[in-house]
């Protein structure tokens, strides 16, 4: 059973299963968050069309994703769709799930190298991760970005914040994409150069505020490069946004010209 779950899923929820049994109207398949739990996948729930051949659908073994229809504790019962679950829904539940089951694997690395038992590492300060970050990965992430930081933020301390950071750090790689730019300005005064650099730090500061890092080359001025890095495009690009705003206002009170190309 995966940490941090209720005993039982609620109706809407969305959740990994394999596949027990299949029979000629419908499919057993286990709730594999939810430890031995088991539920039914009704033919009428596999496909919004007519179903010829149920096994076409689904197969013994088979991982699927799924949605909750109805809960039934006391009779041991949990009601299931495929057909509700949208390509979209099963790609987010998936990568969540990979990521859940690795952030569960460093938790209990850390637990054994502190000596405690998994689920009471959880209790104690896997629970702090999730309330801060949203999930135990994100806590462990941001553990693999910014260190005993990331951990003391969330009320993790001594011993146990160095073995998760060490752990984070060493397991999780954080991928960034990069963005470039390249901006052409001139200045007429006489400390134009100075101008200049001045610009590209403050730039620098705009970017830490955005989440996202630069890096400034010369292409032979008065052409400059940006190399933005950052976790995902989106940020990317709203940060690029924020720095060539913040120095085309910069400019507009220095004598000289300013142009910004997105490469």
């Amino acid at each position: 059973m995966s940490l941090g779950l209720p005993d039982w899923p609620e109706v809407g929820y969305i959740v990994i299963a394999t596949v027990l049994k299949v029979e000629s109207y419908g499919a057993y398949v286990r709730l594999d968050e939810y430890g031995e739990k088991e539920g039914l996948l009704h033919i009428s729930e596999i496909s919004s069309r007519w179903v010829r051949n149920i096994r076409n659908h689904v197969r013994q073994n088979q991982k699927v994703v799924l949605q909750v229809m109805r809960t039934d504790p006391a009779k041991g019962q949990v009601d299931l769709s495929l057909r509700r679950v949208s390509r979209d829904d099963k790609r987010k539940k998936l990568e969540e799930w990979k990521k859940a089951r690795k952030a569960e694997t460093l938790l209990s690395q850390a637990a054994s190298q502190l000596g405690v038992e998994l689920l009471d590492l959880y209790e104690s300060d896997g629970s702090k991760l999730v309330e801060r970050y949203g999930s135990l990965y994100g806590g462990l992430e941001a553990a693999s970005k910014n260190g005993l930081e990331a951990l003391t933020e969330a009320g993790i301390t001594g011993e146990t914040a160095e073995t998760l950071s060490e752990i984070s750090k060493d397991k999780i790689v954080i991928s960034q994409v990069t963005i470039q730019g390249v901006i052409q300005m001139t200045s007429l005064n006489n400390e134009g150069v100075e101008d200049i650099r001045m610009a590209f730090i403050d730039a620098g500061v705009v970017a830490e505020e955005h989440d996202a890092t630069i890096k400034i080359t010369t292409k032979g001025a008065p052409k400059y490069r940006i190399d933005l890095m950052a976790d995902d495009y989106k940020t990317a690009e709203f940060a690029m946004d924020k720095i060539v705003t913040s120095i085309e206002d910069a400019w507009s009170n220095i004598e000289g010209t300013f142009s910004y190309e997105r490469q």
